[in-house]
């Protein structure tokens, strides 16, 4: 059973499923696959304590260049138009 039977944002129905996360921390980020609560209605994503506080310690790693855990998935490169 998941703990919303609506959201609490529209009201709509809300279901578990995949999503990815991005996470930034200093100049690095992370993509993070988790199993969420997605509002069918409105998108609204649904996290637990548990799995915000997970976020936030990512986030530190990343913006204090601990990232020995962490798999590279390429390079990211920013374009001035």
């Amino acid at each position: 059973m998941l703990p919303f039977d609506k959201c609490p944002i529209c009201g709509g129905e809300v279901v578990e499923k995949e999503v990815e996360k991005l996470l930034r921390g200093g100049r690095n980020t992370a993509v993070a696959r988790l199993r969420a609560e997605v509002c069918l209605h409105c998108g609204e994503r649904l996290y637990s304590k548990e799995t915000v506080s997970q976020f936030e310690r990512i986030r530190a790693k990343l913006a204090r260049q601990e990232l020995d855990e962490f798999q590279p998935l390429g390079q990211s490169f920013q374009v001035a138009i």
